[in-house]
């Protein structure tokens, strides 16, 4: 059956993204560094990173696709993927702004979702084809998947580094039980999946 699952890189001290996030930094200072371990390990990380794209289809927030900021972004936005986004399957983006999917090339479209997570949820449930369902991200969008328990599977990507700030992971998700069910890793992350009990 079908799980729904979220793969994100952290620093030890929990976040997902540095401080001062902005167009030209999307991930925040220093933030791109949470995500070495994809780079610069990813021949012995190869089955950790064809993990996270192994999913029929994805839900992301709005600034993961738009970068940092409340309001509408520009109309020729094309998100911060290229012209062939990593995903190659149906995107959800949650969004308080209305747009037309946006096709992109290797079979990835971003479907924007103005009428929340479970909506988000079933549209991409109805698209994935039998395969998991993965939320891609940011960490305002895993924390409210986190606390609706709709997420299954829970895989930290631990970076050993200390942002000291920035986009915090589980603050305010409430009571939600992680059950360990694997270890593994490098020199540059250590990967810890989670079983989310119910």
């Amino acid at each position: 059956m079908s799980q729904v699952t979220c793969d994100l890189t952290v620093s030890l001290d929990g976040f997902v993204a540095g401080p001062n996030q902005s167009l030209e930094q999307p991930l925040g200072e220093r933030g791109e560094s949470l995500h070495r371990w994809q780079f610069e390990e990813r021949e012995t990380n190869a089955a950790e990173i064809e993990g996270i794209l192994a999913a029929g289809a994805f839900i992301m927030g709005r600034n993961m696709f738009a970068g940092p900021g409340p309001g509408p972004w520009d109309a020729d936005w094309r998100g911060w993927w290229g012209e062939e986004p990593p995903y190659h399957a149906p995107v959800y983006v949650l969004t308080h702004h209305e747009r037309e999917p946006l096709e992109m090339q290797g079979g990835t479209t971003f479907h924007f979702v103005t009428d929340g997570v479970e909506a988000a949820l079933d549209r991409a449930r109805d698209s994935a084809g039998g395969k998991d369902v993965a939320i891609a991200g940011g960490a305002q969008t895993a924390r409210q998947f986190l606390a609706a328990g709709l997420i299954d599977e829970l895989r930290l990507h631990i970076s050993p580094m200390i942002l000291g700030g920035g986009e915090r992971l589980l603050d305010g998700v409430g009571d939600v039980t992680l059950e360990p069910v694997e270890v593994s890793g490098t020199g540059l992350v250590t990967h810890v999946r989670y079983r989310v009990l119910r």
